[in-house]
């Protein structure tokens, strides 16, 4: 380094390390002593490197930050870098905190990474083989592990976690902090720590979905009641959660829509709660909704506790349009005792905004009422966000058209409705992530490489 550089550093605040952009130098800086022990900053090439600071001072509890800035120029790219010795086959928790400035994409420009190595410093497998559609029945290599945000914090900062279990034959877990592209903007990383951990519990659920056409029945309670043999059913075969088909109240009366429609929470909502704390499960149920003067699409969720939620159909047909039905605009997704659930009800299924947006909002299972839809679609739903989509149809197999059945988060059908009264179920574990060969979790890469979309 040139004395020049060498004498301005000097001069710098004890409490403040400033790293010049350059790629070379940034690695092997003397003045990098300051940082905690085995840090260093990097950048693929010199020219789009970014400003790397270490603050002796920073962070919520003052005993140090990474930062990460910018100036005008848009591409810039570099991230802090640390080797933790880890073993193999064990769990590892990575936790960090951190707060960004000035951002208008943050979760595609402040991204963290954990790799994990051999004690070469080479790329390790998995040690399983892929049940993903793609290379099913190969290891895969081992990918990078992205940390999601999982709490909001005081003072601008979120709290970064993410438990990972370690490939076998890996020694090493690479931990990166990065800044990606933005111009003028600042990233800042304080406790940052990957150490070992218990295993987590299993997330295991029972999903089942219900091949049904309601017919008979003069009443919306009629119809609702015609359900409970084939709840009951499912609820013998151990079901968490069982969707039903779109505007059941509706199916074969011959009426208008508003005549079949109803407050939510309600006549029928109350009836399927009281069946949800019989069998000891969740129901979503499509029906109709009265709101004052508007008619909405409506699923609704209800559980062993009464009432959860409900979802108002966003995306309306020719019939439903003209039918006098109102679209919805929100994207709720609710909690329940095994995990988050969203809903979106048939022509929903077209676009993939809205189960993107329900995905988004933390929905780990989406229920889709659906009357009749191209079933390539809820492959395409479940796929693209890493859920699980179960679909309740009234197409029969013989149209070789939509299905009643759950997919899985790969796309792929893991159980099917073939004769009408019948359940389909399958067992999920919700904890446990897909990992595909060449792309690693695709779900935990969501955040980062959505594209940015401009506003209509």
């Amino acid at each position: 380094m040139k004395p020049s550089i060498l004498s301005l550093l000097s001069l710098l605040s004890p409490t403040c390390l400033l790293v010049f952009p350059s790629a070379s130098v940034i690695a092997e800086n003397h003045s990098f002593r300051r940082m905690p022990a085995g840090w260093t900053a990097e950048s693929p090439r010199e020219e789009i490197a970014p400003d790397f600071e270490y603050n002796l001072k920073g962070g919520p509890d003052g005993q140090g930050s990474f930062c990460i800035t910018t100036d005008h120029r848009s591409g810039s790219f570099g991230w802090f870098e640390k080797t933790y010795e880890v073993e193999g086959g064990k769990y590892y928790q990575f936790s960090a905190v951190q707060r960004t400035r000035n951002l208008k994409h943050s979760r595609r420009t402040a991204v963290t990474r954990v790799l994990w190595k051999d004690e070469n410093g080479n790329r390790v497998k998995h040690d399983f083989t892929s049940n993903a559609s793609y290379a099913r029945g190969k290891q895969p290599l081992a990918e990078p592990e992205f940390p999601a945000i999982v709490q909001e914090l005081d003072n601008g900062w979120s709290l970064i976690q993410g438990v990972y279990k370690v490939p076998s034959t890996a020694r090493q877990g690479v931990v990166e902090l990065s800044y990606r592209w933005e111009s003028r903007g600042k990233v800042e990383w304080a406790q940052v720590e990957l150490k070992p951990t218990k295993a987590p519990p299993a997330r295991k659920v029972k999903l089942a979905t219900i091949h049904f056409k309601p017919a008979g029945g003069d009443s919306n309670l009629d119809k609702c009641k015609l359900f409970e043999p084939l709840i009951a059913n499912a609820a013998k075969q151990g079901a968490n959660l069982v969707v039903l088909p779109e505007c059941l109240t509706y199916y074969g009366r011959g009426l208008k829509y508003y005549e079949c429609s109803e407050a939510i929470p309600g006549e029928s909502t109350d009836y399927f709660s009281t069946l949800a704390k019989k069998y000891n499960l969740y129901i979503c149920a499509g029906l109709l909704e009265r709101d004052g003067r508007l008619i909405f699409n409506t699923a609704a969720l209800v559980g062993p506790e009464g009432f959860v939620g409900k979802y108002r159909k966003v995306t309306l047909p020719r019939g439903e349009i003209e039918g006098g039905i109102t679209p919805g605009k929100e994207y709720p997704v609710f909690n329940t005792s095994f995990g988050k659930v969203g809903m979106m009800i048939c022509y929903d299924g077209f676009f993939p905004e809205v189960a993107r947006k329900l995905s988004q909002n933390g929905a780990e299972v989406i229920c889709w009422p659906v009357w009749g839809c191209n079933p390539l679609l809820g492959a395409a739903r479940a796929c693209e966000n890493h859920v699980f989509v179960i679909s309740s149809t009234y197409c029969g197999v013989e149209l070789d058209w939509m299905i009643t059945g759950v997919y899985g988060r790969d796309g792929q059908v893991l159980a099917q409705a073939q004769e009408f009264g019948e359940v389909a179920i399958t067992e999920v574990d919700l904890s446990k992530p897909l990992i595909w060969s060449s792309l690693g979790d695709f779900k935990a890469q969501l955040p980062s490489h959505t594209p940015v979309v401009p506003k209509e």
